[in-house]
């Protein structure tokens, strides 16, 4: 089952990247050929990219899987970045994070041509990411057909605040 082998594969880390966060870090994925593929298999055959005009992906780690996904779902993929990535006219949104808070910007312009948009990225933890992105979206007067992560923090609830749905494919 993938779920089991992506359990054997992540890696976790204690106290990072502060006290009592434990770091679940999913780069030794995409050093598995096959069980990456697999993963992107899996995520990439979910409804949520059926539906949507658009993939959005979340730096950085989320554009991994975004463009994989992409590709599989033959899907335009549209970037969310962190502060001095973007040029051009950007919709920006601040957010907080289980340990500390940041922003993305999106290009005005790479939303224009699509409606609805499946957001990717790795980690759901408290979804404070995920509801910046979603804001963006909603602000530009855009829908969301859902969420998909590789890694949902159950006790965290992130997802408690969406009206979309969310997948993840490994749950701590």
């Amino acid at each position: 089952m993938l779920s089991t082998q992506l359990k054997g594969i992540i890696k976790t880390y204690p106290d990072f990247p502060k006290s009592g966060i434990l770091f679940r870090d999913l780069l030794p994925i995409f050093a598995s050929p096959k069980i990456y593929s697999a993963l992107i298999n899996q995520m990439a055959s979910d409804p949520i990219f059926k539906q949507c005009d658009a993939i959005l992906a979340i730096d950085a780690r989320g554009f991994l899987l975004g463009s994989s996904i992409a590709l599989q779902a033959c899907k335009p993929l549209i970037l969310a970045r962190k502060p001095g990535k973007l040029p051009g006219i950007l919709i920006r949104q601040s957010y907080n994070l289980e340990y500390g808070s940041n922003s993305l910007s999106i290009q005005k312009d790479s939303l224009k041509n699509y409606q609805k948009f499946a957001i990717v990225d790795d980690l759901l933890a408290t979804g404070g990411t995920v509801k910046c992105v979603s804001s963006i979206l909603k602000s530009a007067g855009k829908e969301i057909s859902g969420l998909s992560v590789v890694i949902e923090l159950l006790e965290l609830n992130g997802k408690r605040a969406f009206d979309f749905p969310t997948r993840s494919q490994v749950q701590y």
